[in-house]
């Protein structure tokens, strides 16, 4: 409630105007995000975050990046939701959904909030274009309130919105709006993040059925452009073996154990795990293992990982470098994002439970008994927060590569 009365108060200080005149924030210009340890991350957002809950791309990503540092992260987003919290209504009041929303922010105890709002509010257009910095900027400043610090997310474009003419027209608000975050961003000193352009110029299938959301892939494809956005190299690794009778070299995460004729023997530790694979398509090089290798006779060769069959290909194809696309990093990769997908399941289950009015509204006379069985879902949450903590470094791998025999 303190909360929600520090910034509604503010709301009559702010001044009007988008501050589109302002210059544009590049990433030149951002310092590489660094977390500290321990640090809690909020994504905060309408769509664009709920939907991210079926995959948890964006957590892993940051994760990963970090896997001393015991990160944890919690998910606020609320598809159709808008920086005045109107689609978190409820039948329980007071709070009001504007009230349960700064409620829910202060509960998760942020050092990090990453924002992602506009796409509703740009079916208004440049009508509502005011309104929606005013509420972007009380949100803002409730957030460096609780002494965090704030990642202001654009506008994603969509690909089909109904008519051809009404998506050319929700595209040029949401480029619109998009453009009045990074002002804002710029004004207020926020690092800002434009997905809007990556996304709009990507031509692969990262789109659901409706043209709006983005699909699996569009979560595996945003994942590598926050990354790009926060300064951090690309996460691929590329291991590069250059093969000789006498004596074989590798760069790279690679050190040669033994080659003896045509079969070599290496380690590789990458420096961070590989995005886990999306549903339909191959991994991305810049988010995946590579390997490639040099001097080999013609003829076809085999990889073995830790013993395992993993791929066989020609002299040719490993000379150019063959991303692997399975292996003991993508099972651990995808066993993390597993943990990760089930923890916020039960974190969406316990802060919007389905019967929320007869829990913990004024009907709770009724099941208020389940009350504790939500607040118990902390233990089972804190476990996997554990498992994500314990298997997200990697792991030291053998492979070797012979030749494949008649």
């Amino acid at each position: 409630m303190k909360l929600f009365l520090f910034a509604s108060g503010i709301i009559g200080t702010l001044l009007a105007g988008t501050c589109l005149d302002l210059p544009a924030q590049r990433l030149s210009n951002q310092p590489q995000l660094e977390f500290k340890p321990n640090e809690r991350i909020l994504f905060l957002g309408s769509s664009l975050f709920e939907n991210e809950l079926k995959s948890g791309y964006l957590e892993y990503a940051i994760s990963s990046r970090w896997p001393d540092k015991d990160l944890t992260f919690r998910n606020l987003g609320w598809t159709g939701d808008n920086v005045f919290a109107e689609a978190r209504s409820t039948f329980t009041t007071p709070p009001t959904p504007y009230q349960q929303l700064f409620q829910q922010i202060r509960s998760t105890n942020p050092n990090h909030v990453l924002i992602a709002y506009g796409g509703i509010e740009s079916q208004k257009g440049d009508e509502g274009l005011d309104e929606f910095v005013r509420g972007l900027e009380i949100i803002i400043d409730s957030v460096d309130a609780l002494g965090a610090q704030t990642t202001l997310l654009s506008t994603i474009p969509v690909k089909r919105a109904g008519s051809t003419e009404n998506t050319v027209t929700q595209n040029k608000n949401l480029k619109r709006y998009a453009e009045a975050i990074d002002s804002v961003a710029t004004k207020r000193k926020k690092r800002f993040v434009d997905i809007y352009t990556p996304i709009a110029e990507n031509t692969d299938d990262i789109y659901l059925d409706n043209g709006i959301h983005l699909n699996d892939a569009g979560y595996y494809y945003l994942a590598q452009v926050l990354e790009q956005s926060f300064g951090w190299p690309a996460r691929g690794s590329k291991v590069m073996v250059k093969a000789s009778k006498s004596k074989a070299t590798a760069t790279g995460p690679a050190k040669i154990i033994s080659n003896s004729g045509d079969n070599v023997v290496f380690s590789v530790e990458e420096p961070v795990l590989p995005l886990p694979l999306p549903d339909a398509g191959k991994p991305a090089e810049q988010a995946s293992v590579s390997v490639q290798v040099s001097g080999l006779a013609s003829g076809y060769y085999t990889l073995t990982e830790n013993g395992r069959q993993l791929v066989t290909a020609s002299a040719t194809d490993w000379a150019k470098g063959i991303v692997l696309d399975h292996g003991v990093s993508q099972e651990q990769a995808a066993k993390i994002s597993g943990y990760i997908v089930k923890k916020n399941e039960l974190f969406f289950e316990q802060y919007r439970p389905l019967n929320r009015t007869y829990i913990l509204g004024f009907r709770s006379y009724e099941q208020g008994r389940h009350k504790q069985g939500l607040a118990d879902l902390d233990f089972i949450i804190a476990w996997l927060e554990d498992q994500i903590n314990l298997h997200r470094k990697p792991v030291v791998k053998t492979y070797e590569l012979t030749p494949l025999k008649d």
